[in-house]
Order: structure tokens, then C-alpha cells, then sequence
């Protein structure tokens, strides 16, 4: 449904969200259940030992998360060939341009926390964003905040020089404002708690972007009249897609999210409704419910469970979901866009930190009055780390009980099943399942093949998501297992480090491949030739997971080329489909990028500080209603 009104905002509503989730939680029940009686079938329930037990039992524990995976986008799918809403299933609008319709009537802030950055990426992709706010003729009605927490003294010279020339570059009547925090308390949660504290009270909105955020202006317009047309919502998230990668790592990892990131998106809000998550940033957040209702609590203990929260997106929008006010996610909005981690070894060193604060989140589970959905977030978001080291114990348990039946097992029952339906119900499980795991990337390449025009060139679309699917087949036994590592060392108390992320696409050196998958072809080597003493048969099963921890140095090495990513690019190949909203806002980044302002001897302009009022929102609110932790 969309609003008639000037402001032009669209009225958010998710009709039958009720029916929908049961209907969710039906498919995935029945596809369990089947799952299931095909493992009896396969195997007989009688000649269960203990390890067959818990291996049948680790199975369907994944396999319900492979099902929720599988109908989400298998819903996400279906909408985009429709060409349906998820939420309101109205045929998509693409609504009025990004200059049209009356003035904003709300003041927002577009805040960029940073911490040890590189100043001019930061200012070149906020100068970028801004520019492109201004041009939809909506820029009184928004500022800018650089919210800096950088420790590095010489960096945060450079952040005020470069803050400085950015604001002499845009009209004086767009605000731009350079705050350092000297306490770096609370991290990034801590740092815009602290925005929040002193200049909230004169905003309406804050769109939150990270370092690597960039939009479009008639992105961050039409979230603002979002807001506007619904009272209720407190949060509305877009979808960031990957841009700006070079290495073949980088160019593998943007196409997948260009090409499958939107449709899962679309099948999860189809059922989540308004009680959507929060992935903290890319996102517009009203003031007035954030201040009130989001203060982070601190875990008992010690870190790396204990402590301050390290992944606050996620508790954020459940105590905004607990307090009444809806989390949305538009899945269908265009414009939206941030950076990755170029290399395995970037991409692995993230997932440590995000696995750490996940974990946290187990321990919010007991809490009371928190919405069915917003616990679901929690768990999923543990899981899906959580499910690395269930998926290597299935594998380990499994290779175990086939040497100690010489040949026989779980996985192996292919062969010599001695249930009633004999070695076929068994393989059409283990296709069925693997069809399932692959289901989403096949799914989201044939769907971008189906939007795209014919000399859009559908077949490269194909052809580079054929790529794709032998990348993420290739790369998932390496996450597998250092996912399970990591999770071995977070709970062993090793904690992560707060550290800016690393952007800038490197060739790796063989030494570094080596120093840090460097064990995965030793553990491939040993398991694989116990296997191939012992269980030959299983070993034919398990080299999909094998020959990948066997060349994980290479494919390291390999993947951090920014030679192999350029040539692919060159044939026509791993190149996103084309979005139109986003075209303006990446030249003028890239523009910035090839001119760049020299801020070496630029002073700082003290017209840029924030003014200095009192706190616009007592401190206690941040804290008052925090979410009280229930001790397990």
C-alpha cells in the first residue's frame, strides 16, 4: 500500500503476517519430517549404535536450518518473478522520483561512525552520499556527523583536515560536523549512544553508515518519507550490496551479493514482517525510540561472552521490536551500498569478531518480553556459526563409525544400506539435500538471468553464476573448519580486537596463504588417508570437503588476485547486474577517488564542531530501559 499524500511515503503494512510465518514453519516442518523418514528408510532403526544415533540426530538439526534457507528464498523467488511487494504482495511501484514531491518535514542526521579509518575514503564516499542528497533538492533537511573514535592521533588530524575540506566543498547550509571522542567506551554502540546523548534531540531520523557506507540520495529520501508516512516504525533497513571490488575474492563475493542478497531479503520479510533485524548501518532510525529504548545492557562475566556487546544491531532492534515500534526491511530498494573484506584472510579475520558477538547473543535468549521473532534473530545469528562446527562434527562422527564398520556409516549407507528401502531412499536424501544447500545461489542466478534484458547479456549472467556456485562449493569447507576453530578459541576465552577493517584489495604472499590455512592440507591429508584405509567408501563421498581444505593455500593466494578479478571482469564476467539507482552516487565516489582534495596542510575549520548545547536526552534514557539480563 502507498500513500496518497504530498510527502509521497509509502504506508507500511504486511497483511496475514500471522498465516504467513505458520505456513513457513509447515513447509519446514513437513520437509524435516520427510528428511527424516527418508533416514529410517535408509537405515534401519533397530542397528542404530550411539554414533548413528547422534549423526542422524546433528543431521536434521541442519537440515531444518537447510529447509528455512531453502523456502525463504524459494519465497523470495517466486516474488521477484512476480514482480510482487514482500510485505504488502501489491505489484511493485517504483514511485515518484527522487526531486518529487513536497519539502521533507523532518530534520535528519547522517551519522558515520569511524575508528582508525582512512580519512579520505571516508570523506570521499560521505562527500559522495551527500552530493547526491543534495541533488534530489531535499538537502535542507538533513546534516552530516563524522562520529570519530580514532585513537591514532596522526589519523584524526588527517579525519578534521579532510571533515574540513568537505565542508567547504558542499552548500553552508548542509551542515557538516566533526566530533572525537577521547573515551572510547562502548565502541561503536558507545559512539553513537553519544551522538544520541548530545545532538539527538534535534534530529527526527539518523541514517547510520559505516566507513565503507554509500547511498543514493533518492535512497535516503525515500527512507525519510518512509518514516514519515509511518508513525509506528522505528527502524526501516535497506539492503547493502556489494560495490568497488577488484580481486577475484572480492568480484566472486559481490556478485553473489548483488545477485541472491535482495531475493533472501524479500522471502524473510515476507514472512518477518515488521519485526525485521537490524544490521547496523545502511539504515534509517527514529531518534525519539532509539534513545528510549535501546540502551545496551553489559553481560556478567568476562569477555569474550561477558562484557559489552559487540553485534548491538542485533539487541537493538529487539528492544525497539519489545518496546512496540515496528523494524522493517524494504528488500526492493535500490541505492544502497557498502564495501567487503578483499581476501579470504580480511573476510575470516571479520567473521571472528562477528561469531564472538553472535555467541553473545545466546545469552539474551531468557529474557523476558521480547518478541518471538527478535529471539529467532539471536538464535539464527549464532547458527549460522554455530552450524560449522555441528556440520564438521557430523562429518568426523560419520567418517568414525565407517572405519569402525569398515566401509559402512551414516553417509556411506549409499552403498549398503540395510533399512527397508534400501541404498535408493538413502541417495535421493543426500541429492535432495545437496540440491537444497545450492537451491539459493541456483535460484537467485536464475532470477537475475529472467530480469535481466536480453542484450544485458544473460548468458554471461549465467555463465558467472556458474562461477559462483563452484566458488561458494570450493570455499565452504575452509570457512567450515576455521569457523569451527574460532569458535573453539572465543570459547576458550580468547577475545577479538576492536580494528579497523581492511578495504584495500592486496595480493597475498605465499607465506601469509600458508601461515593461515596452512594446517587445512595437513587435517585433509590425515583424514582423507585414515579414510582411505579404513572407509574407502566414505572417502569418495567426503572428497567435496576434502580437496578444498587440501588446496585452501591456493585458493587464498589465488583469490586475492587483483590480476585474475580484472581479467574475469574484462571477458564480461562476475559483473553485477546493472542498478540504475546507484550509477550517480558510484561516479561521483570514483570522481573524488581519481581528484583527490590535498588536505595535508588544511587546517581544521572550528565552524564544523557540533555546536555545544546540553545533552538533549538525559543520560538515564539510554540506560533506564535497558534490556534487564536474566542469569541462566
Amino acid at each position: 500500500m502507498h500513500r496518497t499524500g504530498d510527502a509521497g511515503g509509502r504506508v507500511l503494512a504486511c497483511p496475514g503476517v500471522g498465516l504467513r510465518r505458520c505456513m513457513l514453519a509447515g513447509f519446514v516442518g513437513a520437509t524435516v519430517a520427510l528428511a527424516a523418514g527418508g533416514v529410517l528408510a535408509a537405515v534401519e532403526p533397530a542397528a542404530l549404535g550411539p554414533l548413528q544415533a547422534v549423526s542422524l540426530l546433528l543431521f536434521l538439526v541442519l537440515f531444518a536450518w537447510i529447509s528455512l534457507a531453502f523456502w525463504s528464498a524459494t519465497i523470495g523467488f517466486v516474488l521477484g518473478v512476480s514482480g510482487r511487494d514482500p510485505l504488502s504482495l501489491r505489484r511493485l511501484d517504483p514511485g515518484p522520483a527522487e526531486g518529487d514531491g513536497a519539502s521533507l518535514a523532518s530534520r535528519t542526521a547522517l551519522i558515520m561512525p569511524v575508528h582508525n579509518e582512512d580519512p579520505l575514503r571516508v570523506v570521499h564516499g560521505l562527500a559522495a552520499t551527500c552530493e547526491s542528497v543534495i541533488a534530489t533538492g531535499q538537502g535542507a533537511g538533513f546534516d552530516a556527523f563524522v562520529l570519530s573514535d580514532t585513537t591514532d592521533a596522526d589519523i584524526a588530524e588527517r579525519e578534521q583536515a579532510a571533515v574540513a575540506a568537505l565542508r567547504g566543498r558542499l552548500p553552508r547550509d548542509f551542515g557538516v560536523h566533526y566530533r572525537r571522542r577521547l573515551d572510547n567506551a562502548g565502541r561503536k554502540a558507545g559512539n553513537i549512544a553519544d551522538f544520541c546523548r548530545r545532538w539527538g534531540g534535534h534530529y527526527d531520523f539518523m541514517v547510520v553508515l559505516d566507513a565503507d557506507s554509500l547511498m543514493a540520495g533518492s535512497t535516503v529520501v525515500k527512507l525519510v518519507r518512509t518514516m514519515e508516512a509511518n508513525p509506528g516504525a522505528g527502524l526501516i533497513q535497506t539492503v547493502p550490496v556489494p560495490v568497488r571490488q577488484q580481486t577475484l575474492f572480492g568480484r566472486l563475493f559481490q556478485f553473489a551479493g548483488a545477485v541472491h542478497s535482495r531475493m533472501l531479503a524479500a522471502g524473510m520479510a515476507f514472512w518477518q514482517g515488521d519485526a525485521a533485524n537490524y544490521w547496523g548501518h545502511n539504515a534509517i532510525v527514529r531518534l525519539r525510540a532509539f534513545t528510549a529504548h535501546c540502551g545496551l545492557p553489559t553481560l556478567p562475566g568476562r569477555p569474550p561472552l561477558g562484557g559489552e556487546i559487540l553485534s548491538h544491531d542485533f539487541v537493538e532492534a529487539a528492544l525497539m521490536r519489545r518496546a512496540g515500534w515496528g523494524v522493517w526491511v524494504l528488500s526492493e530498494v535500490q541505492g544502497s551500498y557498502e564495501e567487503l573484506p578483499t581476501t579470504l584472510l580480511d573476510y575470516a579475520k571479520r567473521d571472528r569478531r562477528w561469531i564472538q558477538g553472535n555467541l553473545q547473543h545466546l545469552r539474551l535468549l531468557g529474557n523476558r518480553d521480547l518478541h518471538p521473532l527478535s529471539r529467532l534473530h539471536f538464535f539464527l545469528g549464532a547458527f549460522t556459526y554455530l552450524a560449522s562446527p555441528l556440520w564438521l562434527a557430523l562429518l568426523v562422527l560419520s567418517s568414525v563409525d565407517a572405519a569402525l564398520r569398515s566401509g559402512g556409516g551414516l553417509l556411506a549407507a549409499t552403498v549398503d544400506a540395510p533399512g527397508p528401502a534400501g541404498p535408493g531412499a538413502a541417495l535421493v536424501l543426500l541429492v535432495v539435500t545437496v540440491l537444497m544447500v545450492l537451491a539459493p545461489r541456483c535460484l537467485g542466478s536464475m532470477l537475475a538471468a529472467l530480469q535481466a534484458s536480453a542484450e544485458g547479456g544473460r548468458t554471461r549472467l549465467a555463465a558467472s553464476g556458474v562461477l559462483d556456485l563452484v566458488f561458494s562449493v570450493l570455499i565452504a569447507p575452509v570457512l567450515l573448519v576455521l569457523h569451527a576453530w574460532f569458535l573453539v578459541c572465543i570459547l576458550g576465552g580468547r577475545t577479538t580486537a576492536w580494528q579497523a577493517q581492511a578495504r584495500q584489495g592486496r595480493l597475498l604472499s605465499w607465506r601469509q596463504a600458508w601461515g593461515y590455512t596452512g594446517a587445512l592440507p595437513i587435517l585433509a591429508l590425515v583424514w582423507g588417508g585414515l579414510l582411505a584405509w579404513q572407509a574407502p567408501v566414505l572417502l569418495v563421498w567426503l572428497l567435496p570437503v576434502l580437496l578444498p581444505l587440501l588446496l585452501a593455500p591456493v585458493l587464498t593466494r589465488l583469490t586475492s588476485s587483483d590480476a585474475l578479478g580484472r581479467r574475469l571482469h574484462h571477458g564480461g564476467l562476475l559483473r553485477p547486474p546493472s542498478d540504475p539507482a546507484g550509477a550517480t552516487v558510484l561516479a561521483r565516489l570514483s570522481a573524488h577517488e581519481q581528484a583527490p582534495v590535498d588536505v595535508s596542510g588544511s587546517p581544521a575549520d572550528p565552524a564544523m564542531a557540533p555546536p555545544e548545547r546540553p545533552e538533549t536526552m538525559p543520560v538515564q534514557a539510554l540506560n533506564a530501559l535497558a534490556m534487564p539480563f536474566v542469569p541462566r
